[in-house]
């Protein structure tokens, strides 16, 4: 299938620190990418490398199959995005800030093209309300309408989400499903609220401090099979020395602060329940969750608050 984003070996160094390490991935046409990472991840730095705004240390980035840095001009026509919180003018309306944007993308849309974008996004009964008015779940779909005005191929969302309440992070969801699922688009969404993604992405990337963790379409990259169980008990620590002298160490996925989490086959759950009952220590509780976000954990800072309690 057509690759519309091409990244490889890009690195990013400010001064002392490195950003973005080696990092190489590819975006299908008509996918929405999850690019997932914990705050200070490489995220933000890798979005404005691909839109040419800051210059990688090294590596390349190819989009719709051309160089950025050769044919940035070419390539930016075809691309949406926002970053971060979008710009708005607060004071007009939100038919007048898309008109703004519309110009400044070179676009001379009439009135009803411009109310058709907002339907797109839910926002055409609010045409004529000042932005200040607007909820910042409709600001979220404004900035992406100004996004989608000069109607590119390719859109590029960095935390569409940060900020929402409930309400706004459902309608943001169904906006960029609609976006692949109907208007053909590619989606490249930044996002380090893990469940979300996992409701909405064909394909994701996991990266931690800069550099790729795990890659790979999201319907493969977890067996339903396998589960991660919350243990809490009267003493975490004591139970896990008694986890490993059985032997099971292998099951341990994590130590947090006040529970043990482990990785079991679902089958195999009632037997490992009985013996770890008989270990005499008083168990509080023992359920199951099963969630991008704990499989996140596993990759990223979880496999260093297990190391520190091997130590």
């Amino acid at each position: 299938m057509e690759k519309i984003i091409r990244v490889k070996n890009l690195t990013k160094d400010f001064k002392e620190l490195r950003a973005v390490d080696n990092l190489s991935f590819e975006v299908t046409k008509g996918q929405v990418y999850g690019f997932l990472g914990q705050n200070g991840a490489g995220k933000s730095t890798t979005i404005r490398m691909l839109l040419s705004l800051i210059k990688p240390t090294a590596g390349s980035i190819e989009i719709f199959g051309l160089n950025l840095f050769q044919n940035r001009k070419e390539i930016l026509r075809q691309v949406g995005a926002i970053i971060e919180k979008p710009d708005l003018y607060k004071y007009l309306s939100v038919l007048e800030n898309l008109k703004i944007f519309a110009a400044m993308s070179g676009k001379r849309l009439s009135t009803p093209k411009l109310l058709e974008q907002l339907a797109v996004v839910g926002l055409a009964d609010r045409a004529h309300s000042k932005v200040k008015t607007c909820s910042q779940g409709m600001k979220q779909r404004l900035g992406i309408a100004t996004a989608l005005v000069h109607n590119p191929q390719l859109i590029l969302l960095d935390e569409p989400t940060n900020g929402l309440d409930p309400q706004g992070i459902v309608d943001i969801r169904k906006l960029i499903i609609r976006l692949s699922k109907e208007l053909q688009k590619t989606v490249l969404i930044s996002s380090h609220q893990l469940n979300e993604v996992e409701l909405i992405a064909d394909a994701m990337i996991i990266i931690d401090k800069g550099k790729k963790v795990m890659e790979g379409k999201v319907s493969e990259l977890f067996d339903p099979a396998e589960t991660v169980v919350e243990l809490k008990t009267t003493d975490d620590a004591l139970m896990i020395e008694k986890i490993k002298q059985a032997g099971w160490q292998n099951i341990i996925q994590e130590k947090r602060s006040d529970c043990i989490l482990l990785k079991l086959h679902k089958k195999d759950i009632p037997s490992i329940l009985q013996k770890l009952v008989k270990l005499d220590i008083p168990i509080l509780s023992f359920y199951s969750r099963h969630s991008l976000e704990d499989y996140f954990f596993s990759l990223t800072s979880a496999k260093h608050v297990l190391a520190a309690t091997d130590n």
